[in-house]
């Protein structure tokens, strides 16, 4: 893989996942909304979804991923120098999740940061894990995306509520002889931040309390064909222009891991970068729901743990939600 004259490499060294125990069904779904099994698969190809506990955090399920992560690492806590949560549901503007899952975790040595990219979060933050530890202000960083999904989603709204589960996935970036991460390529088209926003803001809850005004619960809410149109034809050319930077051929991939946001938007972008058979593409949402910026190491692990991919192999990923942000890279799987 490409990487600059004269720099220190980064690369994967380990994965970890959270997924909580409780599988909801489309039929459970159903109870709230006015839809069918049948017309949820058609329309995302999702069959379940995981939604955590009531007690269960996004920092409970962030802390559990990365400690499997640096359990296969072989990483020790006090030798992470950074850990970045990629999240857009931890309950807090402040403080970050990450200072609570850095000192969970016993890295008493790193720092802690919070990115919020939404579903391209993780896509997000590797990237930033890679040029910390290229530029030689890391040596182990731990990456995360964990989302809770279910406090931000309203049960009731027929566009939104059969898309959407809760889990985390974790991985441990460390410095390397050679490149394992490629240059990313990311953006935003911030003129369409309307598509995919949080109602009410904070500010209005905050005034609403003062003044005794009804509002309805916060909640996710998005313009679905709006967004799908710019994902199918807005993803790929991103996702050609990291396979270039990278120097890697769409038939050298192992495995393509976008985000797991619709399984029609998935199948649209295999056929338009003419993926060959040879490249195992991850359909983790048909079990997992869209976990916004976990969904990407989540999906490495699924594919992983059924021998679809192999360590070594290069793997594209591409992570794009509200903002609309969006980030690819190619990575050598760990």
């Amino acid at each position: 893989m490409k990487s600059l004259p004269g720099t220190p490499g980064a690369r994967i060294v380990a994965i970890g996942e959270h997924r909580p125990t409780r599988i909801v069904t489309n039929e459970e779904i159903c109870r709230n909304i006015d839809s069918t099994d049948e017309w949820i698969r058609e329309r995302s190809g999702i069959i379940t979804r995981r939604y955590a506990a009531p007690d269960e955090s996004v920092v409970d399920m962030a802390t559990s991923a990365a400690s499997k992560a640096l359990a296969a690492s072989g990483v020790a806590p006090a030798d992470v120098d950074l850990v970045v949560l990629a999240t857009c549901t931890h309950p807090y503007q402040t403080p970050g999740g990450s200072s609570a899952v850095q000192d969970r975790l016993g890295a008493v040595n790193a720092g802690a940061m919070d990115v919020n990219a939404a579903c391209a979060g993780f896509a997000y933050s590797l990237a930033i894990a890679n040029d910390a530890v290229r530029c030689g202000s890391a040596r182990h960083v731990v990456v995360i995306g964990s989302e809770k999904m279910t406090d931000f989603i309203d049960p009731h709204d027929r566009g939104m509520a059969f898309l959407f589960g809760d889990g985390a996935g974790a991985a441990v970036v460390s410095a390397s002889p050679t490149s394992g991460i490629g240059p990313v390529v990311w953006g935003s088209e911030g003129s369409h931040i309307q598509t995919i926003t949080q109602e009410p803001n904070y500010t209005q809850v905050q005034h609403a309390l003062a003044t005794g005004e009804s509002l309805p619960p916060v909640a996710l809410r998005m313009a679905g064909q709006t967004v799908f149109r710019w994902a199918v034809t807005k993803m790929a050319p991103v996702a050609q222009r990291a396979l270039d930077a990278a120097g890697v051929r769409v038939e050298e991939l192992g495995a393509f891991v976008p985000h797991q946001a619709n399984l029609r938007i998935v199948e649209s972008l295999v056929k338009s970068l003419k993926l060959p058979d040879t490249v195992a593409i991850a359909r983790d949402m048909e079990t997992q729901g869209n976990t916004s910026s976990a969904s990407i190491p989540l999906a490495l692990s699924a594919l992983l743990e059924r021998g679809e991919v192999h360590s070594g192999q290069p793997a594209l990923f591409i992570g794009f939600g509200a903002g609309l942000t969006y980030a690819a890279q190619v990575v050598e799987v760990p």
